[in-house]
């Protein structure tokens, strides 16, 4: 079973770049993103291709943002939903940076943060890059049906966002840090709706946060944000009912990067966002902006992925979740 890993070194999260498609930037958050597109396409000829110029567009605004040259930055750990995460390949290809392509989901984010932290920590690296994305069509294309087909969406199903967000960790002082990790388990509940995956990650939330409570003794009183990314509204109303049964009581501090990124009702989004990019620009815009701000000076963030692939659902198998959870700490 795994313990919550403390960082010694406390890895500093430097910076943070987002960039979001049109949905996203009319949503609650859209003024924080640092740059939106106003189609998918991004001026390229595929879908897949305009993920990849995203998350190049985001690292490029992160670089010339702290003046940072890629032959400056140790590795780079990214990830995205495509297979073999080419988007993520081809996004980062023409850096010449060392690179770990990730796949974790929608976790891929936390994990991403997790991985660059224990870098540091071991002193292999002093500056990395970590990067998650997602694209709406893409996914379709990849894990529903094509966009042309004009499916009907279940009201538990979450849109995935169009979005991509960079960090960069750093070994030297700073304010905001990464202070503690607890790696998530594989959690099975059976469930194998695919159009619920909030219902599939619920679970694994609810295991990571009672080992993490319970070994800590903290509560969720403690912080100024319990966030996951992203469990939508259905599979955050499942982990609240579900932590109650285990005595835990979540406040008005819980909340989840699914649910703050778009105006569910006004934006028709049934049950809110999901993808690597959901959590990726939420905790790069609106998170890491009240951090610098001082308004949050304790943050647990728990990255959550539905563990599926087209080949196992069509061959009828359970959705299993895992959730990564990561301590975010301001120093005063």
């Amino acid at each position: 079973m795994g313990r919550i890993q403390t960082f010694k070194k406390r890895p500093t999260l430097k910076m943070a770049a987002t960039m979001v498609g049109g949905d996203e930037s009319k949503g609650p958050l859209g003024h924080l993103f640092d740059l939106s597109g106003k189609d998918t396409r991004f001026g390229m000829p595929t879908w897949e291709q305009a993920e990849s110029e995203m998350v190049r567009m985001a690292c490029e605004t992160f670089m010339a943002k702290g003046k940072i040259r890629p032959d400056e930055v140790d590795l780079v750990f990214a990830g995205d939903l495509i297979n073999q995460c080419t988007v993520s390949t081809f996004g980062f290809a023409e850096s010449k940076i060392p690179y770990f392509g990730l796949y974790s989901a929608c976790s891929t984010a936390a994990e991403g943060l997790i991985l660059g932290g224990v870098a540091i920590e071991a002193e292999h690296a002093c500056k990395v890059i970590t990067a998650a994305s997602s694209h709406f069509c893409t996914a379709e294309r990849q894990y529903r049906f094509p966009i042309e087909y004009g499916s009907q969406r279940t009201p538990t199903a979450q849109h995935t966002v169009t979005g991509a967000g960079c960090f960069l960790l750093d070994n030297s002082p700073g304010q905001i840090y990464l202070n503690q990790y607890l790696v998530g388990s594989i959690v099975d509940y059976g469930a194998t709706d695919v159009n619920n995956m909030g219902g599939s990650m619920a679970p694994a939330v609810v295991d990571t946060l009672v080992r993490f409570f319970m070994e800590s003794t903290l509560t969720p009183d403690d912080f100024d944000l319990i966030i996951t990314g992203d469990l939508g509204s259905e599979g955050h109303s499942i982990s609240r009912e579900m932590l109650e049964t285990h005595g835990i009581v979540m406040k008005n501090n819980y909340l989840d990067c699914g649910i703050l990124i778009y105006d569910i009702e006004k934006q028709d989004m049934h049950a809110g966002g999901s993808g690597c990019g959901c959590s990726a620009v939420v905790m790069g815009s609106y998170v890491f902006d009240q951090l610098q701000q001082g308004k949050m000076k304790d943050v647990l963030f728990i990255g959550t992925g539905s563990l599926q692939s087209p080949i196992t659902v069509m061959q009828k198998q359970s959705i299993p979740g895992i959730a990564h959870l990561l301590r975010i700490t301001r120093s005063e």
